[in-house]
């Protein structure tokens, strides 16, 4: 069910085959994605899965090792994520270097700050922040505030708005809703849509495939820094993106050797194996009859 891709425009970002060795260790290989202006591509894994390497391939943190990695139909060999950065590669990392007690408009030109003379153009500075902000759908009625008064969600959302001024054309999204409730998640999958409606491509790192799915257009699941499945979304459903993310198998395997001990484990061995029906995988019974 590998998802075959057509040739149309020119990718923003397309990586084929690439891979990336520390010495012996082989942390990612034989992977291949395609990053497209206007739609979301979802990166999707556990802890271990290889996506962390794959933010920095991307990012310019680190080079791959093997295969080939294009921006707009140019091989490239990222050596800092400055370089990515002018390529038009912007990542928003979970951390989202920000300073909480400086105010919104200060975070949102830190690094980059506008001077008139000798002086920052303080007044530029906050009209600009409070006009992109509202762009993305974010009103705020004082962006003097201390950005560390917003809510995690808010904070992604001014993050994003951000790397959208300053160029990008390519925004990476380190696992933003991890940390954030269920109402604050849907503020950030909202603003992802409308990145994704603003022409930017978006690579979305996240090991949660009831977030992924309602905002995704294509889908790669890692495990072990491999590829398990690369498909855009009209070739899976909701519930086998769940259960090749969950690891039927595993989840199966668990279940029996729970039903084995017996007491409360067989309590916890129903539980999952109601799970695992849940997901769609029929479960197939490994005792011998009496």
């Amino acid at each position: 069910m590998t998802a075959v891709v057509p040739e149309t425009a020119t990718p923003l970002v397309r990586l084929t085959d690439a891979g990336k060795n520390y010495g012996n260790i082989i942390a990612l290989r034989g992977v291949t994605l395609e990053v497209s202006g206007g739609e979301v591509t979802c990166v999707l894994g556990d802890n271990g899965a290889g996506k962390s390497t794959l933010i920095k391939i991307i990012a310019g943190l680190h080079e791959h090792t093997s295969g080939s990695y294009e921006v707009e139909g140019e091989a490239v060999h990222f050596s800092s994520p400055r370089e990515a950065l002018d390529h038009g590669i912007a990542t928003v990392y979970q951390d989202l270097a920000v300073v909480p007690l400086m105010p919104v408009w200060r975070n949102f030109f830190l690094g980059n700050e506008v001077r008139k003379g000798l002086r920052m153009d303080i007044g530029f500075m906050r009209e600009t922040t409070k006009k992109e902000l509202l762009d993305m759908g974010i009103d705020l009625r004082d962006v003097d505030q201390p950005i560390g008064t917003l809510s995690g969600g808010e904070r992604q959302c001014v993050a994003i708005s951000r790397a959208v001024y300053f160029g990008a054309k390519v925004l990476i999204l380190d696992e933003p809703t991890a940390a954030l409730g269920v109402k604050q998640s849907g503020v950030v999958l909202r603003y992802i849509l409308q990145a994704r409606e603003r022409g930017l491509g978006v690579i979305f790192i996240t090991h949660n495939p009831h977030h992924a799915y309602p905002v995704g257009d294509r889908f790669l699941l890692l495990k072990r820094g491999q590829s398990i499945g690369y498909y855009r979304k009209s070739e899976i459903s909701r519930d086998e993106l769940t259960a090749l993310m969950a690891g039927g198998a595993e989840l199966e395997e668990l279940s029996h050797e729970l039903e084995s001990a017996g007491g409360a484990s067989a309590d916890a061995a129903k539980i999952l194996g109601e799970e695992v029906h849940d997901l769609g995988i029929d479960r197939v019974s490994t005792k011998e009859a009496p």
